[in-house]
């Protein structure tokens, strides 16, 4: 299916949250996530499911000063 990640168009046979960021190697990473605009947290992305057309944004937090 067609989805739409950080802004740019990606494939993925993924069903879920939890699928989809560990096709992107992103299974164990300290990252936040939103689904369509909504944020999902950690304990809920193996549950979440996703489909054509979903837009996923994934951000990992940054430190500096």
């Amino acid at each position: 299916m067609k989805i739409i990640v950080n802004g740019e168009p990606a494939d993925t046979g993924a069903g879920t949250l939890a699928e989809l960021l560990g096709e992107l190697g992103l299974a164990e990473a300290i990252i936040a996530t939103a689904l369509n605009g909504a944020v999902v947290r950690a304990v809920k992305r193996s549950g979440t499911p996703i489909a054509d057309g979903d837009r996923v944004e994934i951000l990992a937090p940054m430190q500096g000063g």
